[in-house]
């Protein structure tokens, strides 16, 4: 059993050369902030932005929670990803990409100056892509696709980038939604070594006819036959070779528009999450340097796919801020074997590592040894997103992944906040496995009550960011009302409205907070409202488990009872496992949060980004018809196989 008392000092050897060295240095810069907040984000501003104009003010509240950051300043976010760089980086490589197949490319700063320009030609000459308009994206993991963002970002054009898993229906409404000019795709690419298409999608999602839609620009990477519409479809790879590899960048205001990123509503219907240029840009690069300590020198992989605000923040718009070299990856780290991802940390050095929980457990249950047949001494800091990590798998990532000596990063953030919100930093603070630890410095986080009180030690409460910051969502695309009313109704502080993260977390005796999920993510049993997120924490302490999801069910007595979904790890025995798993949860947790059904099934309905789709499942658990769209689940056919599991077991 795993000691949940037990804290992890930072490796001295890592803190002397770190850029936040000791808890005392974060106190101090904290301090920093709550004396002088405005000051503090000047410092910050003046010292790491590449103005073209200075900006008037740095916080403007006038019009709140419609803040404005850094007032009347001028940039271009490419500057200060490309163009600084080019003076003494030049030759340094931006970009390794690693294609599925194990084909790599290295991409140095000079290069990725002319193709981003190449490609930014191609927009405004051909296609008469101006400031403002908006481009959707539905790319694979290519670097043509982060050409294709920053080309936007150099002109002032707002990229839209929809996840290449999403159906033609997901990709239709964001394209209706934001009025896109422009769509760029690809024919397709390659997953465990064999072509899919994206093309068709694309054609599915416009075949009615899109108004604001005049042209779809086609990059080609397996070369498949697709269906060509003569006049709409554009062939970049031809039309390319004609454009200049020069071009001015676009004056921008700090307040414009950088891009827009969707993420599921309540409603259902999509909210398009609108981020700025400055602030975005600025929390950015300081996060990239604060929770990755990047060093020159330094290779730095992202997981992630570029169609979520991860994939935007520390894949491209952070890292190449930094002047650091990233990694993109278009396959997955298990295909062809477990020992993929390893395999790529010791053939490009790879100093820092950031992934999701749900990966890191899937590459402990299929090559639990993997790691120990490869040099992973490279790696400095390893860092994990998405959702909060269980201890079994922290443990396994810090000790075989890191080998005790990694600080691991455990990440606290949302596609609204543009970056990271809370998390350890790497040279300074003591770590408590499973636990985001502290604000960052700048970030006022607070665990309070609807009307601001403090909650108490271990009592959960709404967590709110209770100070604007710079890189926050600005609004909702179209929908100015919706903004304050899904972010800035449910909390107040000091009478002034907060934003509200939409997650529960309580903070220990020693200030460290603790994520326990969505507030909506709850089980409520006899009155007792009980966290999913808790109770799959306990239930993977367990040495059996690879992996659990936890929903609720209609009960006639309790209103609500536990429905416990586990995936067992190969040889884990089923017999007894409802009285083994309910001993364990009533030992950690208590006897009512015994669950009702307890089921073993071959896997997890997820997302091709490994995100568990706990919809589908609360379907399952309810017996109701699948409604919702399983064409963007990594393998659709898990979905019967789990209702087959369930058939039999309940």
């Amino acid at each position: 059993m795993f000691d949940s008392d037990k804290i992890f000092p930072p490796n001295p050897e890592f803190a002397k050369n770190a850029r936040i060295k000791s808890m005392d240095e974060y106190y101090a810069l904290m301090d920093e902030a709550k004396n002088d907040y405005e000051g503090f984000w000047k410092k910050y501003a003046d010292e790491k932005i590449e103005w073209i104009e200075p900006y008037e003010k740095v916080l403007d509240e006038t019009n709140a929670p419609f803040y404005k950051w850094f007032t009347n300043g001028k940039l271009n976010v490419t500057i200060q990803c490309i163009d600084r760089h080019l003076k003494d980086k030049a030759d340094k490589t931006a970009i390794i990409f690693e294609g599925d197949r194990g084909d790599v490319q290295k991409i140095t700063y000079e290069t990725l100056a002319k193709e981003v320009n190449r490609f930014a030609n191609l927009l405004k000459n051909r296609f008469d892509i101006k400031k403002g308009d908006r481009v959707v994206l539905y790319m694979p993991m290519i670097p043509q696709a982060v050409y294709a963002m920053l080309a936007c970002a150099r002109i002032g054009a707002i990229h839209s980038i929809v996840f290449g898993g999403f159906s033609a229906e997901a990709l239709r409404d964001r394209i209706k939604d934001a009025k896109a000019k422009l769509v760029i795709t690809a024919d397709g690419a390659y997953r465990k070594s064999k072509p899919y298409l994206l093309k068709p999608v694309v054609d599915d999602a416009l075949k009615d006819g899109i108004q604001s839609v005049e042209a779809v620009l086609v990059v080609k990477r397996n070369n498949e036959k697709i269906d060509w519409i003569e006049g709409r479809d554009h062939d970049y790879d031809e039309l390319i070779k004609e454009s200049s590899s020069e071009c001015e960048p676009e004056i921008m205001d700090s307040e414009d528009p950088l891009f827009l990123l969707y993420t599921s509503g309540s409603t259902g219907k999509p909210k398009g999450v609108q981020h700025s240029q400055a602030g975005y840009i600025l929390w950015a690069q300081m996060t990239m340097e604060w929770v990755f300590d990047i060093k020159e020198g330094d290779v730095y992989w992202c997981t992630a796919d570029i169609g979520w605000i991860t994939g935007h923040t520390y894949i491209v718009y952070g890292p190449l801020a930094a002047g650091t070299t990233t990694v993109l990856f278009e396959g997955v780290p298990t295909y062809p074997d477990a020992g993929r991802a390893w395999k790529m940390v010791q053939e490009h050095k790879i100093t820092q590592f950031y992934t999701a929980p749900t990966a890191i457990r899937v590459l402990h249950k299929m090559g639990e040894d993997e790691p120990k047949k490869y040099d992973l001494s490279s790696l400095k800091v390893l860092g994990t997103v998405g959702e909060p990590i269980d201890p079994p798998a922290w443990m396994w990532y810090h000790e075989e992944v890191g080998g005790g000596r990694c600080a691991v990063v455990d990440t606290w953030w949302q596609t609204e906040t543009g970056g990271h919100m809370i998390s350890p930093l790497p040279g300074a603070t003591p770590i408590k496995p499973s636990c985001a630890t502290f604000a960052l410095p700048g970030i006022m986080a607070e665990v309070i009550d609807k009307d601001g009180n403090p909650k108490e030690i271990g009592e959960t409460g709404l967590l709110c960011i209770t100070k604007p910051w710079p890189s926050m969502i600005r609004t909702i695309w179209g929908d100015h009302e919706r903004f304050k009313k899904a972010y800035f109704s449910d909390a107040v502080k000091d009478g002034k409205a907060v934003y509200f993260s939409g997650d529960g977390a309580m903070v220990d005796k020693d200030g460290y907070i603790t994520i326990t999920g969505r507030v909506d993510d709850v089980i409520n049993v006899s009155g007792h409202r009980l966290g999913t997120a808790e109770i799959e924490a306990a239930v993977a302490e367990d040495d059996k488990v690879a992996e659990v999801a936890v929903v609720g069910r209609p009960h006639p007595i309790k209103g609500e009872s536990i429905f416990v979904f586990l995936v067992l790890k190969e040889g884990a025995v089923t017999e007894d496992i409802k009285s083994h798993i309910n001993s364990l949860l009533s030992k950690e947790i208590g006897n009512i949060a015994k669950a009702d059904d307890i089921v073993a099934v071959p896997g997890l309905p997820k997302t091709r980004s490994g995100k568990i789709m706990r919809r589908i499942l609360r379907s399952i658990a309810k017996g109701e018809e699948i409604k919702q769209d399983i064409s963007t689940l990594e393998d659709p056919s898990i979905v019967a196989n789990i209702q087959e599991a369930v058939k039999q077991a309940v």
